[in-house]
């Protein structure tokens, strides 16, 4: 027996989402924070750890790390320019055909810094993982901005 499918318009089959926030603390600061924060101290908007990994050079990965060589590859460092410049490229948290573009751009602002954060995807793309990712995103650039700030008072 076969199947027949109608493939999705253009328009399913991409992802952006655009965020900023002021970050009142410097540049250098913002940044390794922001390092941290998609690292080692990541987690969920309920509060639950996620364990991350980031190789913070050109080619490094980044993935969620569950013990025993277990984990999920995120991506990979497409781009760093310290500290302005964070680019990661792969399928991040989804797991079926679809490849994504993940950058954070920081620069001087007056009274701190100021991120600019863009996520940019392409492929079948779950409607779950669409009501779900800007709320993500959004939270880790908020505990990014706390992390800085407690940093620099």
């Amino acid at each position: 027996m076969s199947t027949t499918s109608i493939a999705p318009g253009i328009e399913n089959l991409t992802l952006l989402v655009t965020q900023e926030i002021h970050v009142q603390a410097p540049i250098e600061t913002t940044f390794e924070a922001l390092l941290e924060q998609v690292g080692p101290e990541n987690d969920t908007p309920e509060g639950k750890a996620m364990p991350m990994k980031i190789e913070p050079w050109p080619g490094g990965r980044w993935y969620r790390d569950l013990g025993d060589s277990n984990g999920h590859l995120w991506g990979h460092v497409q781009a760093i320019k310290r500290p302005t410049l964070l680019e990661i490229t792969g399928p991040l948290f989804m797991s079926y055909a679809v490849v994504s573009n993940v950058q954070y751009r920081l620069s001087e602002v007056d009274g701190g810094t100021l991120i600019r954060f863009h996520h940019k995807a392409f492929g079948l793309i779950q409607d779950d993982h669409r009501k779900g990712v800007v709320e993500g995103w959004n939270h880790m650039l908020v505990r990014a901005q706390a992390r800085a700030e407690g940093r620099s008072r």
